[in-house]
């Protein structure tokens, strides 16, 4: 049984409570963080701590913890629960108060929850065999740059494609890509460009892709941000998604059209490589 932490607690998964009439529960009115685990360390953790806190001040929400502190939960739940590679889940919420649209953030106090899960992330079904991928239009509201805990259109969208026979979902917005369900979408054209759309208020600014592209650039393989269409990925040599749980994953196929021979293409895998190599590095 894991140990989770609630509200300056560490306690058996079966114990951790938090009240009916918490904002999060209620309005959705909460923020997280994924940060992935290698070799019992943190990957790409002060990016993480940097975006809670980028969120928080997007919605108005108190973080009343100090980052230092958020590290040695991050590292007392790892060694507790004996994590060599997986993920530790942050959840914070603007707290409990009776039910009511309207609130006052300075007389809440927040609500903080963090836990783990074990799981490979290195070799995985995606890293061998890719994923596929089918297109849904992009029904979110306007603020996808705020990680927030409203995922019910995303966990739709991965229900969809599931339902459709594929691993997820990217997302279309005016005529052209968005992101995914959970994680950022990339393409290598034809001429060997690797591109992602733009950061904007439309998609989350994700702490891998940002990660991959500063590794990208180093190397001299600078990475284009402009929009493209499902049928621009559709023809493209290669495509794949970024995100903490999963790093680097290889797209094969969009909508039913092979990519790379139906298989991860040497880009993306490089492109891996070079992701968890230089993780590993800065792992704290």
């Amino acid at each position: 049984m894991r140990t989770v932490f609630v509200n300056g607690e560490y306690v058996p998964e079966n114990e951790a409570r938090v009240s009916v009439f918490d904002r999060a529960f209620l309005f959705g009115d909460g923020i997280y963080e994924v940060a992935s685990v290698l070799g019992g360390k943190l990957i790409d953790f002060p990016a993480h701590v940097a975006r809670l806190h980028r969120s928080a001040n997007e919605l108005g929400m108190r973080v009343d913890v100090s980052d230092d502190e958020i590290l040695a939960i991050h590292r007392e739940l790892i060694s507790r629960n004996g994590v060599e590679e997986g993920v530790v889940y942050m959840q914070m919420s603007r707290g409990a108060v009776d039910r009511d649209f309207m609130f006052d953030t300075e007389k809440l106090k927040p609500t903080l929850v963090l836990f783990t899960q074990s799981r490979p992330l290195i070799e995985t079904a995606v890293s061998k065999n890719g994923m596929k991928i089918v297109s849904i239009p992009d029904l979110r509201w306007g603020r996808c740059d705020i990680k927030t805990v409203q995922l019910l259109y995303p966990s739709l969208g991965k229900m969809e494609a599931k339902s459709r026979g594929a691993d997820d979902a990217w997302m279309v917005r005016e005529g052209v890509v968005t992101e995914g369900t959970s994680n950022n979408a990339f393409i290598v054209t034809r001429s060997g460009a690797i591109v992602t759309r733009p950061l904007s208020n439309e998609i989350l600014p994700g702490i891998t892709r940002a990660a991959l592209m500063a590794y990208s650039a180093e190397s001299g393989t600078p990475v284009e941000e402009r929009a493209f269409t499902i049928e621009e990925a559709r023809d493209a040599a290669e495509a794949f998604i970024t995100s903490a749980s999963v790093f680097v994953g290889p797209v094969v196929s969009i909508d039913g059209v092979e990519l790379s021979g139906g298989k991860p293409g040497p880009i993306t895998l490089g492109l891996r490589k070079t992701y968890i190599e230089e993780s590993l590095k800065r792992a704290l």
